[in-house]
């Protein structure tokens, strides 16, 4: 089971509190998780990724075991504590502003 936190607009969206824990099919890389919580939640399709591309929306960051994923390649593992379940994926919503 991976553990993936969302922010708190997306766990409203999704209608979820605190952390979800998901099956992956496979390896666990930043594209089979994202893949996993689409299925389990689909009105999260296209919020954390575009429908298209499957790039990460703007203003949206991952992280990991205190380190920020989100320009590692989708397909790249995941650090072996979010394998394993003991460490949540993290689904961050940036602030931006002035």
């Amino acid at each position: 089971m991976i553990r993936v936190v969302l922010p708190a607009h997306l766990r409203t969206l999704a209608r979820v509190n605190g952390e979800v824990e998901l099956d992956v099919a496979g390896e666990a890389t930043q594209r089979s998780v994202l893949a996993a919580v689409e299925a389990a939640y689909p009105v999260l399709r296209g919020a954390i990724r575009d429908h298209v591309t499957q790039r990460r929306r703007p203003f949206v960051r991952f992280f990991a075991c205190e380190r920020d994923l989100s320009h590692e390649p989708p397909d790249a593992p995941l650090p072996e504590a979010v394998a394993m379940g003991t460490e949540p994926f993290l689904i961050v919503g940036a602030m931006a502003g002035g």
